[in-house]
């Protein structure tokens, strides 16, 4: 994710800060926020039941098969998102829990998600980016972050109805805090006259990596494939884990209990050959000419995991521009 964009305009600490950029007039929710305008020229007016941008199907799985090694993510995050944009009148917001070990691919993931539903991407006005360590930093302020999160989020729908909200390290979450988004999940028509059917809700966590781990190495060991892993293998043992770890920011929360997570998405802990893949694509990307003696040098300077058999990278690619920069 990009520094400077968490939160869209909270500051640190949960409080909320003032956009200054040009735009329509605030809603009264958000005027009581501080925030004095809301858009931008080269985005959607503010239509309360408006979809803001349509969903590009064909761009979206183009875009997602940049990511490596995590057949599960892709194939569930395409279905779920054509599926609920493409729906004129959804029951509920689309709620989308994503799991897994660091350098995996989660925040890649919510950054395509963001480019694909508005035009700025996580620059947008009406994409909105929560970091638990810099927004809810204090146990003893649950109450105001609960208070703060409902009234912005309440603002902002009000200006575009597809808003995105998406809250990273949901493991270093205050247990109680994400229940304030709760009315906004579940199946009202409206709530104080604005609709959330058509928002868009996406958690990111480390929390069930572990049991991730464990099924994709039970497959490993047994010789199956990890392509064999499906979604039903996976999808349970993380809600009922991630429900009852203290450390999950879902710790007994209403959202599981009440079923508002739409899909619990598992990413699988990349191997060798997928640190291979991160390495040619960032070198890609610096405008290289692919060397394949730098991609496994790189690549085996990586921490794998099990000690023993040594088949996953124990930080995924996330250290791979780093490493790179060596070369």
């Amino acid at each position: 994710m990009q520094p400077g964009r968490w939160g869209a305009g909270l500051a640190r600490g949960g409080v909320p800060s003032q956009r200054t950029s040009p735009g329509p007039q605030p809603t009264r929710a958000q005027a009581e926020m501080g925030v004095t305008s809301v858009g931008s020229a080269d985005e959607a007016s503010p239509l309360p039941l408006a979809l803001c941008h349509p969903l590009n199907a064909t761009a979206l799985q183009r875009d997602l098969e940049k990511l490596f090694g995590q057949h599960l993510a892709t194939e569930v995050i395409l279905k779920a998102l054509t599926g609920f944009k493409s729906n004129r009148n959804p029951k509920k917001p689309l709620t989308l829990s994503l799991h897994g070990w660091a350098g995996t691919g989660k925040n890649f993931v919510s950054q395509i998600l963001a480019e694909n539903l508005h035009p700025r991407g996580l620059k947008s006005n009406f994409v909105h980016l929560f970091v638990s360590t810099l927004h809810f930093p204090h146990e003893h302020k649950t109450k105001l972050y609960q208070d703060q999160l409902q009234k912005w989020i309440h603002g902002n729908v009000s200006a575009c109805a597809s808003s995105v909200f998406i809250f990273d390290e949901m493991d270093k979450l205050h247990p109680g805090v994400i229940d304030a988004v709760k009315p906004f999940l579940d199946y009202y028509e409206q709530i104080d006259g604005v609709s959330y059917r058509k928002a868009i809700f996406i958690f990111l966590s480390n929390a069930g990596g572990d049991l991730i781990t464990k099924t994709a190495l039970d497959f490993w060991r047994a010789g199956r494939k990890r392509e064999d892993i499906q979604l039903k293998d996976l999808e349970a043992v993380l809600s009922v884990g991630v429900f009852n770890n203290k450390h999950s920011g879902l710790w007994r929360s209403g959202l599981i209990d009440r079923n508002l997570i739409d899909y619990f998405v598992p990413f699988l802990p990349l191997e060798y050959k997928h640190v291979k893949m991160c390495v040619r694509a960032e070198m890609r990307a610096r405008g290289y000419v692919v060397d394949e003696d730098v991609v496994s040098r790189v690549a085996e300077e990586m921490t794998y995991f099990p000690k023993e058999e040594r088949v996953y990278s124990d930080k995924g690619c996330k250290t791979v521009q780093a490493r790179l920069d060596f070369y």
